[in-house]
């Protein structure tokens, strides 16, 4: 059975382990295709390609990159990322800004409920090269003795609708997708059914996406009821999407989002694999 994971994350962002880390836990699992998609940052790609090929893993160069649709927070996902291409690498220089300045508001609204005034400095020590995030925050906040855990940090401080979930300037979509496809790669919608949306919502969002020549749309991830997944096929077949998969690892502590492992989808001419590895089947021994 060919093992692949097409969303994942490492230290780069708010994943636990190191590039080169992920990479051999991958081949731990027997992972013949893999891409890392850090948040909004490309900082993972060079040690994880290097460590990739060097373990006879077939490496896809990825972000997630977050954006704004009608004041709903999306990710897009691009794979096969041309790290060089020149506008890719100045959008990658903005989002730093955006982050920085999120991370800022997230500071001083924490600061306004008796939170340390070096919160954010805290924050940024534990981030050091990685994009910065809430997870940053979490951590300066467990190390400060204000909660016991990332998950009450989120539930008291960062979580939706808490002091900390500032809302960042993102892009839209188009944007987003237009950068992605001029550094020659391929946007894909990452979980769909995680934001909250009605069906009849992500109607409406999977026709647009469709008019911005989005490429595909993740169909398999953790979490899916089967309800769901047969829904979400149908849906993205109507509009005409091609389906991607991955695990959105983060941590080697969540067993359920271990790499490879979403519910089982076919890899058939409707899979976004088939353009992201050449000579496809040669390479993973499929008939």
């Amino acid at each position: 059975m060919l093992l692949y994971d097409l969303h994942m994350h490492s230290n780069a962002s708010d994943g636990v382990l190191a590039p080169g880390a992920l990479v051999d836990l991958c081949v731990d699992k027997g992972i013949q295709i893999m891409a890392l998609t850090d948040h909004d940052t490309l900082g993972g790609i060079a040690e994880a390609s290097r460590i990739a090929a060097d373990r006879g893993v077939h490496f896809i160069p990825g972000a997630e990159f977050t954006c704004l649709w009608r004041r709903q927070v999306l990710h897009i996902l691009g794979l096969n990322l041309d790290e060089q291409d020149p506008d890719l690498q100045a959008y990658m220089l903005e989002l730093v800004a955006v982050r920085d300045k999120r991370a800022e508001k997230i500071a001083e609204r924490l600061i306004k409920k008796g939170i340390s005034a070096d919160i954010l400095d805290q924050a940024r020590t534990i981030a050091g090269d990685a994009s910065i995030c809430r997870p940053h925050f979490a951590k300066a906040l467990i190390q400060g003795g204000y909660v016991a855990s990332a998950k009450a940090a989120f539930d008291v401080y960062l979580g939706q609708g808490k002091v900390g979930d500032v809302k960042a300037e993102w892009p839209d979509p188009e944007h987003v997708i237009n950068i992605i496809h001029h550094a020659g790669g391929y946007a894909v919608l990452a979980h769909p059914t995680k934001y909250n949306m009605t069906f009849t919502r992500l109607r409406l969002l999977f026709g647009e996406l469709q008019g911005w020549q989005c490429d595909a749309v993740e169909v398999s991830y953790p979490g899916m009821n089967p309800d769901q997944a047969r829904e979400l096929l149908k849906v993205v077949k109507q509009y005409e999407l091609l389906v991607s998969a991955g695990s959105d690892f983060h941590s080697p502590e969540f067993g359920w989002t271990a790499p490879g492992r979403f519910p089982v989808i076919d890899v058939d001419d409707r899979h976004l694999l088939n353009k992201l590895v050449v000579n496809f089947n040669v390479e993973v021994g499929l008939s």
